[in-house]
């Protein structure tokens, strides 16, 4: 019961990725193929509201609920890793059609060929889990 409030939070967020079709494979097709602003629209809209809400962080020395300051430690200047990282993810979902968050929301949808997928990016994940230390970061 402890964590009811962010099932719900999950739910809701996975509704609106659903009716938006930010979850479609169409739509992920059309945004690699430049073909369409729709899903581009989404993601840049929800770049900019991050960085709103960060100044506001920042700005406002909001607190969270237990009275402590919020704050986003800085990244470090390793900018190698992001560009390569970015280009395996981008890769993984341009092959897939599907990006990570949406499995979930389409496996819950009824598509189920949809656990292939997410079996695939779950084994990714622990393989990376093993070989982090011997990867340069």
């Amino acid at each position: 019961m402890r964590y009811f409030k962010y099932i719900v939070i999950g739910f809701i967020l996975g509704m609106t990725l659903y009716k938006s079709e930010a979850v479609s494979w169409f739509r992920i097709y059309e945004m690699f193929h430049f073909q369409s602003f729709h899903m581009f629209g989404i993601i840049f809209t929800a770049v900019g509201l991050g960085i709103i809400g960060e100044q506001l962080i920042k700005r406002l020395h909001l607190r969270n609920i237990k009275g402590q300051e919020l704050h986003v430690p800085p990244k470090a200047p390793t900018y190698k890793r992001y560009i390569f990282g970015g280009m395996i993810f981008g890769m993984g979902w341009a092959m897939a059609g599907i990006c990570p968050g949406p499995m979930f929301i389409l496996l819950g949808a009824g598509y189920t060929v949809l656990a292939v997928f997410l079996a695939s990016a779950m084994l990714g994940t622990f393989v990376y889990g093993l070989l982090r230390n011997k990867l340069p970061h």
